[in-house]
């Protein structure tokens, strides 16, 4: 299954939008209850605003509140964001630590959103147990554990640790496109030969092509009205020069 998702997603990636370690544990507790792309309609003006952890610390809540809230929360995020910049400053010389046990104990950060920050800031491998990780991987039996940490401890001897990183991407990916939480589109998944959940959601063709999202979709529901499972971007392209031929 994870040989699948590498080739059904092999543009899996961090889709939040960052240049540095800061900006990227910024973002990532920005992301809390809310979608990537609204945080990354946010970001660019407050890290041209807050370029520094010193400048976060320095920050006038106001000031930022009005910056975060399309972001939801934005009281608690603020707070979250200008303690952040302050602990930066006093404990670490305003640099993100690359270690988990300091990472966590940061305003703002948990385990989750330090892996996320390890894995795509500083290439040390990390599983990502958000809600579609956790979700997928017990409804693929790799695990029955509902904590995320447990999760977390409980996928990694799967798979290769040089992977941990990347295949959270590909299972957040394949859920946000594939394996939605109330009707999965199991007839046009690729994961289907091996999935225990099988019929959870419709398995004609037809009907899972329809529910199937993101940026390719109608290629992908035209792959999977034509009996193939989701096909990765470069087949896209080749199936779709073919159709037009």
């Amino acid at each position: 299954m994870n040989a699948e998702l590498a080739r059904i997603h092999p543009d899996a990636h961090c889709e939040l939008d960052f240049r540095t370690p800061l900006e990227l544990t910024v973002a990532t507790i920005l992301s809390a209850q809310t979608t990537d792309k609204m945080v990354n309609s946010v970001t660019p003006t407050l890290f041209a605003r807050y370029p520094t952890a010193a400048d976060y610390a320095g920050a006038d809540p106001a000031e930022m509140e009005a910056l975060l809230t399309p972001t939801g929360f934005f009281r608690a995020k603020t707070r979250s964001v200008i303690g952040l910049g302050q602990a930066l400053v006093e404990r670490y010389g305003g640099e993100v630590p690359a270690k988990l046990a300091d990472l966590v104990t940061l305003p703002g950060i948990g385990r989750k959103t330090a892996n996320v920050v390890l894995g795509n800031a500083f290439g040390i491998p990390g599983i990502t147990a958000d809600t579609h990780f956790q979700r997928l991987v017990r409804r693929w039996a790799w695990t029955a554990e509902t904590d995320p940490v447990k999760i977390e401890h409980a996928v990694g001897p799967l798979i290769p640790r040089m992977e941990w990183t990347i295949l959270s991407h590909r299972v957040i990916f394949h859920g946000r496109r594939v394996c939605h939480a109330r009707k999965p589109a199991c007839g046009a998944c690729a994961l289907a030969t091996w999935c225990p959940s099988y019929g959870d959601g419709p398995v004609d063709r037809d009907v899972a092509a329809k529910l199937i999202k993101g940026p390719d979709s109608a290629a992908r529901a035209r792959a999977a009205a034509l009996g193939l499972p989701v096909r990765t971007p470069d087949e896209l392209v080749e199936l779709a020069m073919e159709q037009s031929a």
